[in-house]
């Protein structure tokens, strides 16, 4: 049953996370990233490259020409269904303010929003506040680790792998989201990243297809961004194509 399969993946999921926090490398002090595996790295680089022109980035340009009536239900109901994990990992971070907003919108917009197709939370103000699991980890003082590129999700760090891991293994959604949240919510979240590729198409294909080096540009521009996000360190004008 499914409620005994959900129930289940904490713990195993928790176990996993542990074990493999342990395996954090810490990068030499005063480097500017850490790149252990770059050889494995660029592999996937490269796959995850091939992937984008077969598909994703074909797939993006399409989506350019979709009419807003169908495009941004398609996101609203993304961005819905992300919202009870981001008031976990709020309350794993001790951050009440994010808790509070993420919780009322998840119920605003999954209520008269239609089940989080239409937005009417974000019409009276009351927005997101992202945040993900390897946030909660960085607050708890979780080094970095290595840099890795993941096949079809492109640049990461050991700890937001792991973040990952733990967001999808850990998804409150299971508990609270309605049938169709819980059974379109991956093909909404797929949408989003093929919409997405579409919008940001230009820096995107900067970075991919006219950079000397597009793997050494796209691990420069995640880091960057990544520890902006985080607080660690102001951002310059690069913009991060792979920011959920």
């Amino acid at each position: 049953m499914p409620e005994t399969d959900v129930t289940g993946r904490g713990p195993i999921g928790i176990i996993c996370a542990m074990a493999l926090l342990a395996g954090c490398s810490v990068a030499p002090e005063g480097a500017d990233f850490h790149d252990p595996y770059e050889a494995t790295n660029r592999q996937i680089h490269a796959f995850n490259k091939s992937l984008d022109s077969a598909f994703v980035r074909p797939g993006g340009q399409v989506s350019v020409s979709l009419p807003e009536a169908i495009s941004g239900p398609v996101l609203n109901f993304s961005d819905n269904v992300s919202l009870p994990g981001m008031v976990l990992n709020g309350v794993l971070q001790a951050d009440v303010e994010g808790v509070v907003r993420n919780s009322l919108r998840f119920i605003i917009n999954s209520t008269v929003g239609l089940g989080g197709f239409f937005d009417p939370a974000g019409a009276i103000g009351v927005t997101e506040k992202t945040t993900d699991f390897g946030e909660t980890l960085y607050v708890w003082g979780v080094p970095e680790g290595a840099y890795l590129e993941l096949p079809l999700l492109g640049p990461s760090t050991q700890r937001d792998a792991l973040g990952e891991v733990a967001d999808i293994l850990l998804n409150p959604l299971d508990f609270v989201g309605t049938p169709n949240q819980l059974k379109y919510g991956t093909y909404a979240r797929i949408a989003e990243q093929v919409i997405d590729r579409g919008n940001i198409g230009d820096t995107i294909d900067s970075v991919l297809y006219e950079s000397a080096d597009s793997y050494a540009q796209a691990r420069l521009i995640y880091l960057q961004n990544r520890r902006f996000e985080l607080g660690q360190e102001a951002v310059d004008a690069y913009i991060d194509p792979y920011a959920q």
